[in-house]
């Protein structure tokens, strides 16, 4: 399950780069410049976890979204749904559009946090 630490390991760097570079003030962080690396980091770390655990994702070609949404609604609807504001969180509102938001950046590293749960949960389930 080296992909599942792997994919820790990024959401820890998210949250290193938001706590130690980007410095937050009053609900909002400063540096937008740090806030794009983490939602992007953090984001990555999903898709690690994502990889491990659904079929074809081991392909050099990396998936859209919507294809990983697909997967996820055949397995358990509630982890899709996790996924979709990971995506919109991490991906579009930090990594893309550099959301200030400390609330923001704390809810799109919960759902991420509870995505890695769960491929966690469902990798242990598959080798025993």
């Amino acid at each position: 399950m080296e992909s599942i630490t792997e994919a820790r390991r990024h959401i820890a760097n998210a949250k290193n780069f938001l706590s130690v570079n980007a410095k937050k003030q009053d609900g909002i962080y400063l540096d937008r410049k740090y806030v794009k690396i983490a939602g992007h980091t953090a984001y990555t770390g999903v898709l690690l976890a994502l990889d491990e655990l659904l079929p074809g994702t081991k392909k050099k070609t990396r998936k859209g979204v919507e294809w990983y949404q697909k997967e996820l609604s055949v397995l358990d609807k509630k982890v899709m749904s996790n996924f979709a504001t990971a995506y919109e969180l991490l991906h579009l509102s930090m990594g893309y559009d550099g959301s200030k938001s400390v609330r923001i950046a704390n809810i799109g590293l919960e759902e991420a946090e509870k995505i890695i749960d769960w491929v966690e949960t469902r990798l242990e389930k598959r080798s025993n």
